[in-house]
């Protein structure tokens, strides 16, 4: 039964040596008071159907004991282990498919970043893959500390989004704790406690004590080739851009590139016949991650190449079974059907086998882009 007042006093030890006292009396500070911090929150009513809640506070002010108070002391449960990949500590009754829903679901779509001992992540990547584990506990109540606090502004709002949404999907219950408020708009939280206010607000509505949503601006700029040594670590298959004439763009935030997109022509020009470019190695940087941004990319930047070269035919093919339900939904492109590939293309047209991902052969859907 969560109680409808709360109220918890903070207090710290205070230090009576000759330096304290100095720094007090230099600002007529009572430092006793000072030390004392009393949170009293009244009206809480958190409904029974509720999936995200936030306690907001700037640092201080009591957002963790208050969530104690409410929720129990043994609410914390920090299960991750830095030196193992991330799907190896999914529960062991999850099937892969499940696993990679997970993951992706909570905006961690990049396959090098599941493969990678947590240690090697970002702070952002590691906050993602911690909620998607505690969301896999068979707990009641997921509770995460210190939201967003270690990344920038725009990660943390795109971390929010995610992390909300897989939250309603799955119908799971998820407590933040924040002192950023920047990410109440793209949280949405069904209920809220600021400890600054020391109030309770309960969402009636989505515009609720929200105003409009910031937009994020992004960008797409043509590109040369240098970029791809930073984003080719992300990309889940090869390390490398391909032979032949490429064009590529880059997705900006502001002016940092995030994202990567490659277009290819592996084939040789014949006469009366279209050039055919490949569109490949597309690349969003895990932080900006579940926003859409990888189709988008796509899209948009198949568009600009059209317009640059409009008798350029453009394919494109993929084996990633979420990105073929994404685009075949796209009204730019027309689906061509599937094929299974068993190996790489040598110089000459030979077929090389390949130890890994490719033994066993691999699903591609294809695509014709048609504006």
């Amino acid at each position: 039964m969560i109680p409808a007042t709360v109220e918890v006093v903070l207090e710290s030890p205070v230090s009576n040596n000759f330096r304290c006292k100095m720094a007090c009396d230099a600002l007529d500070i009572d430092i006793k008071k000072k030390s004392r911090h009393h949170l009293k929150i009244e009206g809480i009513n958190i409904p029974d159907d509720w999936n995200v809640g936030l306690i907001y506070g700037a640092s201080g002010s009591g957002k963790t004991t208050m969530a104690k108070a409410i929720f129990g002391d043994d609410i914390f449960k920090t299960v991750i282990n830095e030196e193992e990949p991330i799907i190896n500590q999914l529960p062991e009754s999850l099937t892969y498919d499940e696993c990679a829903a997970i993951l992706s679901g909570i905006g961690l779509n990049s396959v090098p970043c599941w493969v990678r001992p947590v240690k090697t992540l970002s702070n952002g990547q590691r906050a993602r893959a911690e909620a998607a584990l505690l969301m896999c506990q068979n707990n009641d109540l997921v509770v995460i500390d210190e939201w967003t606090s270690v990344v920038d502004r725009t990660v943390a709002k795109a971390m929010s989004h995610c992390l909300a949404k897989f939250a309603r999907r799955y119908n799971k219950k998820i407590i933040l704790l924040s002192c950023h408020y920047d990410v109440l708009e793209w949280l949405v939280p069904d209920w809220l406690i600021d400890c600054n206010e020391q109030r309770f607000h309960l969402r009636s509505n989505e515009n609720f004590f929200f105003k409009e949503r910031d937009k994020l601006k992004f960008d797409i700029r043509e590109i040369g080739r240098e970029s791809w040594r930073y984003f080719s670590k992300y990309h889940y298959l090869s390390e490398n851009l391909p032979a032949g004439e490429i064009y590529l763009y880059g997705l900006f935030h502001e002016e940092k590139q995030i994202g990567f997109q490659c277009f290819a022509n592996y084939t040789p020009r014949r006469k009366g016949k279209k050039v055919i470019v490949h569109s490949n190695r597309t690349v969003i940087h895990p932080d900006y991650q579940g926003l859409g941004l990888g189709i988008k990319l796509i899209n948009e930047s198949s568009r600009l190449f059209k317009i640059k070269k409009p008798d350029y035919r453009i394919m494109a093919k993929f084996s990633a079974l979420p990105v073929y339900k994404a685009m075949i939904k796209q009204p730019q492109w027309r689906f061509l059907g599937c094929k299974r590939l068993m190996g790489k293309m040598k110089y000459g047209g030979d077929m090389e086998r390949k130890t890994g991902f490719r033994e066993g052969g691999i699903k591609t859907y294809h695509f014709e882009y048609i504006g």
